[in-house]
């Protein structure tokens, strides 16, 4: 039963005065009694409670929702969320904070609870004008042009920002801390996605106190706040102060499930509006939340994992641990608190499985409740998710169907297409505002579809809306999603609260250039304050690297602006680092060594030398120089492939690989030659990646005297299981050359032409000079820089000499990547000096570039609290594409759809020959195909791309609407400006009758 305080309120002329009352105990689970309750409140503040409005009868199912309801729907789901979803780490970090076991899941309820008391103001009631007139009627008023004024002044002050002031200032009235008291009101005023400043909450001065309220309203604030707080169950507001202030990371956690609690409880299918206090209590709000539980399918990870002892391995994977591999669990299991690992092994040493032994080592010790796998690339991402799936099944069968894949362009993966075709539903649409007065970019709920408790076998579709994906137990997707958790973006404590609780772990981290190096580095820092195991996987890790991220965990868990890690010096390899930052103390380390369970292998590695065009070379002389390149690398194959096998070729560009592609087709029959690139439309990319997977993976059958060759770009570099024969790529640094070597003699049993049974990498894309440095391609140096290509190529084995693999990979790693190491031939050195300058100078400019989008900026990693994190600087839109764009430095480039057109007066028509309309509008059945014919284009054709738009019948669809259309002719062909391309199934997206293009795959 709702109760008020020990005392109420007379109105008395302009003025309400508390009076003095007796002690009231409702009985359990008993409604509003509103005889009890108007004992305690005199009536003008009973009716205050009666009438003021938490939701619209437009947004809570045609009838009006109290604001008492609505704050106890939301606490009433956060019992739910601490029972069902909360992983056990988080549940004793939130008991500590509250003083002791048993006090933390009533404090988060409250917590969860308490958001929307803002709306007991003028600013928020008079937005509805049906509830602005009963509230008028109740005794409660405003001066409206007042109120206009201070709108006018600071827009921004809506009823979250009212509710950070109100709860600040009765607080302190209840003689909480002030420490307490600060760290909890940003919780209240950031919850639509932005966490504002102690300034910013100040009421506007023109409102002359007409948006927060003045007289009566002040104390129907107080008689909410207290009427709430008894009802969960403590005897005042004073009961209720926690007894420990959490790291500002738990804040952030805590803040993003106060935000998950109350879009739940936002949903009108499940919460109906209540519009008679004498029906509003917190038993009420339960059954309606476990209604709306049962409805939605949520679910937690794994639970209470037991420690798993040492038959698991073979359980999982079906084979015995190799000496890597028991290394790495072993270093799980010795670990002191959760920390950060890395991992370094050669490529096809089984990490992905170390590293998932690992997590269930470190999840069961240390509370995590679930997984986040952080992938390069999309492409790389989909047949993680595949192995994460078969891992989380292994553990318990009802795990697979409980993992997300979460990348732009999972509506294309074959696998999680059918996990949610299986499910029946329509799960991945767009979603209604929270609020429908201000902030309609705070999506909530679910589709339209769901209505009554389900059985389901895929992710619980509350998941898969918009900026929830990494609050699933388990989680596959780019390591972008990890970034954008670093981001100063709306919304970013949602991503946060998907990442506390958890374990993570990142796959080939060498890939994240300086850039992107910044925001890892952040991300870093913030999961060691929440005390998330980290796992970080590499086979080429420099040693920079390797310090960078053990300074940033180890600041975070040390709540330190800087941390120079002292970490001992790895000797061998495979190697496994471990740190962690005990109670008490500095930091721990260990530092762990074995041998690779292959013999190493001497590969053999040769300079294909390539007549590389210079800067005043014509049109004409480069695409003759190209065909020269092309047509060499066709002879070489023919030679070395002339008894069968298979063979690799990656290009540094799409052009490349395009016009290497048509050479060989020209040569070998059209079912031995293959290309893969990024210029792909999304559907026929993704099938070309599975074919490619399953020609050349480790199950693939081999014919004995059959040839295959797969020239693809940098989407063959990494986390890419294929065995090829045979390696001819450009030059690239060290450490991808390594990575694509890993493509190379892959697998012991693979059957292999005797010829090609000692591996052999050929390495082309530069030109040798005698007496001065190599010359390198256009497209190498525009996207590696000369400084690692001159290093790098200083490395290479000279004529009979061999790189030792994988002994040698440390060693070399360490040598391009140290710049003051000499490596230089000295006829090379003045090249290589102004080329070290120009990439210090490159790389420092990109570091500062991408800090303003950081999450915290420098020097504002030691503060206490919230308050003001979303003002300190630049922040990045909310939409995946500017988040992409944020975290990934480099040119802009834009996505555009392809569709076919005849002429001006005909229909338009898939790729595939379907009709859609003289509009273009798209049917449900040709939807898919639609979808997949998008393709990103290359960024020296983004100014014509911007000016692209949707096609007329593309308007009203909720997924095509902000779609660029690019309109092919009946020849295929589309002109952008100056540029014209072309598109076809076999070459991709590619330019007619111009230069060659330098883009990147």
């Amino acid at each position: 039963m709702l109760v008020g305080r020990n005392f109420s309120q007379v109105r008395v002329g302009c003025q309400w005065h508390p009076l003095r009352s007796g002690a009231f105990r409702p009985s359990a689970g008993s409604i509003v009694d509103l005889q009890q309750l108007s004992a305690h409140y005199e009536p003008p503040a009973v009716r205050a409670l009666e009438t003021l409005w938490g939701k619209s009868r437009e947004r809570a199912g045609g009838t009006t929702n109290l604001l008492m309801a609505h704050l106890l729907d939301t606490a009433a789901v956060a019992e739910l969320l601490w029972d069902g979803l909360l992983a056990g780490s988080t549940r004793s970090a939130l008991e500590q904070i509250a003083g002791g076991p048993g006090r933390g899941r009533r404090m988060f309820a409250w917590l969860c609870g308490v958001h929307d008391c803002g709306k007991a103001t003028p600013v928020h009631q008079r937005l509805w004008p049906e509830g602005a007139d009963e509230v008028r009627r109740s005794g409660l008023t405003w001066v409206e042009a007042a109120a206009v004024a201070g709108v006018k002044k600071q827009k921004r002050w809506r009823h979250d920002w009212a509710g950070g002031l109100i709860v600040r200032e009765l607080l302190t009235s209840a003689h909480w801390d002030p420490e307490q008291v600060d760290w909890v009101w940003p919780l209240v005023a950031g919850h639509h996605g932005a966490f504002p400043s102690l300034r910013d909450v100040q009421e506007p001065k023109p409102a002359k106190g007409q948006l927060r309220g003045t007289g009566p309203w002040r104390q129907v604030q107080q008689a909410v706040l207290d009427v709430f707080t008894a009802e969960l169950g403590f005897e005042n507001l004073g009961d209720v102060q926690p007894t420990v202030v959490p790291s500002r990371a738990l804040q952030l956690q805590l803040s993003g499930l106060v935000v998950m609690a109350d879009w739940i409880a936002s949903d009108e299918r499940f919460f109906t509006g209540l519009d008679d206090l004498g029906r509003v209590s917190l038993e009420a709000s339960r059954v309606r939340a476990a209604s709306a539980w049962q409805a939605l399918g949520l679910q937690r990870g794994w639970g209470a994992l037991d420690v798993p002892g040492p038959e698991a391995f073979r359980d999982r994977f079906g084979y015995g641990p190799r000496p890597s591999q028991a290394m790495v669990v072993d270093a799980a299991h010795k670990m002191g608190g959760p920390g950060l690992m890395v991992i370094e092994a050669p490529m096809g040493e089984g990490k992905t499985e170390a590293a998932q032994a690992a997590t269930e080592v470190l999840a069961a010790r240390f509370g995590a409740d679930g997984v986040f796998v952080g992938m390069p690339t999309q492409a790389t991402s989909d047949p993680m998710f595949t192995r994460t799936r078969r891992w989380a099944g292994s553990i318990d069968p009802d795990l697979a169907s409980r993992v997300v894949l979460l990348h732009g362009k999972r509506a294309f993966n074959n696998e999680w297409k059918t996990l949610l075709e299986n499910a029946g539903e329509s799960l991945d649409e767009a979603f209604r505002g929270v609020d429908e007065f201000g902030m309609g970019d705070d999506p909530y709920g679910v589709g339209s579809e769901v209505c009554g408790p389900q059985e389901r076998n895929a992710p619980a579709e509350w998941f898969l809306g918009p900026k929830r994906g990494l609050l699933a137990p388990f989680v596959v997707g780019t390591v972008d999603q990890l970034l954008y958790a670093a981001t100063r973006t709306r919304h970013v404590m949602l991503r946060m609260a998907g990442l506390a609780g958890k374990v993570v772990v990142l796959d080939e981290i060498h890939a994240c250039d300086v850039y992107m190096s910044q925001f890892l580095a952040e991300a870093l820092r913030w999961l060691g304050q929440a005390g998330v195991p980290v796992a970080v996987l590499s086979a080429t890790l420099a040693p920079a690297q390797r310090q960078t991220l053990f300074d940033a965990y180890l600041a975070g868990a040390a709540s330190q602006e800087e941390y120079r890690a002292d970490i001992p010096a790895p000797r061998g390899y495979p190697r496994v680092t471990t740190a962690w930052l005990p109670t008490s103390g500095s930091a721990r380390f260990q530092v762990d060594a074995t041998s690779s369970w292959r013999e190493d292998l001497d590969v053999a590695v040769r300079v294909v030398p390539e007549k590389v065009p210079g800067a005043r070379c014509t049109r004409e002389e480069r695409e003759r120089l190209q065909v020269e390149a092309d047509s060499g690398v066709g002879d070489l194959l023919a030679s070395e492939l002339a008894d069968g096998g298979t063979a690799l070729v990656i290009r540094n560009s799409v052009a490349r690989a395009q016009s290497l592609y048509g050479e060989l087709r020209e040569r070998f029959p059209d079912d031995e030659v293959r290309l893969l690139h990024a210029r792909f439309t999304v559907s026929r990319r993704a099938d070309l990646t599975e074919e490619s997977l399953r020609l050349l993976g480790p199950d693939a059958p081999r014919s004995r005297g059959r040839r295959l060759i797969l020239v693809a770009t940098q989407l063959a570099e990494q986390s890419f299981d294929v065995d090829a024969d045979l390696l001819i790529t450009d030059l690239a640094p060290v450490d991808l050359l390594l990575q694509r070597m890993g493509r190379l003699h892959r697998h012991e049993k693979t059957w292999r032409p005797d010829r090609l049974r000692a591996p052999q990498v050929f390495v082309t894309g530069f030109e040798p000079r005698a007496g001065r440095e190599p010359a390198f391609t256009f497209a190498g140096e525009m996207i590696y820089g000369r400084h690692l290509l001159l290093r790098t190529a200083a490395v290479l084995p000279g004529a009979g000499e061999t790189w030792s693999v994988p002994v040698d990979v440390p060693t070399l790693v360490e040598k391009v990547y140290d710049a003051d190491m000499p490596l230089l031939p000295e006829a090379w050195q003045p090249a290589g000096d102004v080329a070290g300058r120009e990439q210090g100078d490159r790389d420092r400019a990109r570091a500062e570039e991408a800090r303003q989008f950081l999450l915290s900026p420098q020097g504002d990693h030691e503060r206490r609290t919230l308050a003001g994190l979303h003002y300190g600087g630049s922040s990045a839109g909310s939409d995946e594409g500017s988040l992409q764009a944020a975290v990934r430095d480099g040119d802009q480039s834009v996505e555009v759809v392809l569709v076919v057109r005849d002429g001006e007066d005909s229909v338009y028509r898939t790729l595939a020959g379907r009709n859609l309309s003289v509009n273009g509008d798209v049917s449900a059945d040709v939807l898919d195909e639609v979808l997949g014919s998008a393709v990103r284009l290359p960024s020296k054709y983004t100014e014509s791309a911007l000016q692209l738009s949707p096609l007329p019948g593309w308007y009203g669809h909720p997924w095509l609407r902000r779609s660029r259309a690019l309109v092919l002719d009946a020849r295929r062909t589309a002109c952008l400006e100056e540029f014209t391309v072309s598109y076809d199934d076999e070459f991709g997206l590619r330019q007619i009758k111009t230069p060659i293009d330098p883009g990147t795959g």
